[in-house]
């Protein structure tokens, strides 16, 4: 399927429109995955914008870092984490392992990883301890 990027040049450099940071922001790869995979959870997924939040602070195991991208429920619980990668990275092991990093804190039930060419989902069971893949994300 394909989406409408809001793409600009300024000074020089590329920039791409984020609707969740409702800010122009580099156009680099990485973002430019996550800017397609924000207009697949809105146009095809149905999430609402409000329910978006992208590249914020978490700390995991007393260090802060910042996820790509969360989605929340209704309820304003995490629902499903996203970790973007640019076209050439490899979903590898400890691509799954950086997301899982962060949903250890969010402890969202979905945790899914894309380089825009390739996406891998999981299903998490935190009381259980079971992680299974997702194949009809």
């Amino acid at each position: 399927m394909a989406y409408t990027l809001k793409i600009r040049e300024n000074e020089s450099r590329q920039e791409i429109f984020d609707p969740v940071r409702r800010k122009w922001v580099a156009l680099t790869p990485e973002e430019r995955v996550r800017q397609i995979f924000i207009l697949y959870l809105l146009n095809v997924k149905g999430f609402p914008l409000s329910h978006l939040s992208v590249e914020h602070a978490v700390t995991v195991n007393g260090m802060t870092q910042r996820y790509d991208l969360v989605v929340f429920d209704d309820d304003l619980k995490p629902y499903l984490v996203v970790e973007c990668k640019a076209p050439q990275v490899k979903l590898t092991q400890s691509v799954v392992e950086q997301a899982g990093r962060y949903n250890s804190t969010l402890r969202a039930p979905l945790l899914c990883i894309t380089n825009g060419l390739e996406h891998k989902a999981f299903q998490i069971d935190f009381d259980n301890g079971v992680i299974t893949s997702v194949t009809n994300f």
